[in-house]
């Protein structure tokens, strides 16, 4: 049985979303090894923050949404009212605001699981890795923004992947050196449009998108998984992470979700992580790297006859990783620019305002136009700092919503 390490102290930005509750669940399964020192949350859920507050009796706590804050405070009140507890039993500071949200993920703590969705999980990625505290991290759009940034702060070892993928391939390069590795493969479902043509995938609507086979997710992951938008940026990730060149980084579907990445050595072997879809398994593994909880999730049942399959990615129906990798080879502010404009295009399908498939359109010539105006300069251009990641950021998104409307 793996050694349980007692008393680390976790923050979890993003406590209320689908990465934030399944931490807090495993957290719960050993209340003597984790002790909750804060929680961080947009705001829009107080009552389901005011009951994590409250059951883990959570020292501090960030709301990015500041006009939440007093809806926050009054269902904390509701909950020690609820529970018979008087005010003396909880000791906790609400703050507000995305600064108040890099303040708490810069405290002490053993370990910072970042499970803020989108853009907004980037200061809290800089402000961890500053601190030098072990980053768990579910928020990709952290290092596909800041990209030499983030890894420029990261001490070795100190960011621990939470995607299901890339916790997959950091468990497969345990069985090798880095000059083994041959090529990366990450897997993909295929999502809910899997052998669909182009045109097919012009009328899918809102709905259908959402209606994901494997996973449950919140709304812009799972459209980003319908249009492999989110394998792109996985691609991105894995390139800044494992230091693979792009052109050794492989993306293939695999219905099932059962291998979750495979990684190729040199002589032709190629080690798979297996298990069934469910996120506690690397959810785990990330606040307590590199040991194993026993009993997080049921395993593989191998007394059971079964198939995997494995299919090539149509580029033609999902360009979206093409695009990822245009962006990533580009470096620099591309793939700010890459997630932003994504981000507002999702938005503008679930808005009703564009097709599915206008999603990545929108993504490539936002893309294309950013480099026509920033493709001659190849100085200050690419100097990554937050400041101008940020003004990337900002850039990508004014861009996407003139061509959206």
């Amino acid at each position: 049985m793996a050694t349980q390490r007692a008393n680390r102290r976790v923050i979890i930005c993003g406590s209320t979303g689908s990465i934030g509750t399944q931490a807090l669940s495993i957290c719960a399964q050993w209340p003597d090894d984790f002790q909750i020192v804060g929680l961080c949350a947009g705001g829009q859920q107080p009552e389901l923050l005011a009951q994590q507050i409250v059951e883990f009796r959570v020292p501090a706590v960030a709301v990015s949404d500041v006009s939440m804050m007093s809806a926050v405070e009054a269902a904390v009140g509701a909950q020690m009212r609820e529970r018979g507890l008087d005010s003396e039993a909880l000791n906790v500071t609400i703050t507000g605001g995305s600064d108040a949200v890099a303040d708490l993920a810069a405290q002490p703590a053993d370990v910072v699981l970042n499970g803020i969705a989108g853009a907004a999980g980037l200061r809290a990625t800089l402000a961890a890795l500053a601190a030098g505290t072990t980053l768990a991290l579910a928020n990709k759009e952290s290092l596909i923004m800041g990209g030499p940034l983030v890894a420029s702060l990261a001490k070795p070892g100190q960011i621990v992947p939470v995607d299901s993928e890339h916790s997959a391939l950091a468990q497969c390069l345990m069985a090798g050196t880095k000059k083994q590795v041959h090529r990366l493969v990450l897997t993909a479902s295929g999502g809910p449009f899997r052998g669909q043509s182009r045109e097919e995938l012009a009328h899918v609507s809102v709905a259908q998108a959402l209606d994901h086979p494997t996973w449950s997710m919140g709304p812009l992951v799972t459209i980003n998984s319908a249009t492999m938008i989110n394998k792109g940026l996985e691609v991105i990730e894995a390139h800044l992470l494992f230091d693979i060149a792009f052109d050794r980084i492989d993306v293939v579907v695999h219905p099932q979700s059962v291998v979750h990445s495979m990684v190729e050595f040199v002589d032709g072997s190629s080690m798979a992580q297996a298990s069934p879809p469910d996120m506690r398994i690397p959810i785990a593994l990330g606040l307590d790297w590199p040991e194993r909880r026993f009993g997080i999730a049921p395993g593989c049942d191998w007394s059971q006859a079964t198939a995997w399959e494995f299919f090539p990615l149509d580029a033609r129906a999902f360009p979206a990783v093409d695009v990822a990798r245009r962006a990533g080879n580009a470096g620099g502010l591309a793939p700010a620019v890459f997630n932003a404009a994504n981000e507002v295009a999702v938005q503008a399908f679930l808005d009703g305002v564009l097709p599915f498939t206008g999603i990545v359109d929108t993504v490539s010539a936002v893309l294309n136009d950013f480099w026509a105006l920033h493709q001659p300069d190849t100085g200050q251009g690419n100097v990554i700092t937050l400041a101008r990641v940020l003004e990337a950021d900002s850039t990508g998104r004014a861009m996407a919503t003139a061509r959206v409307g």
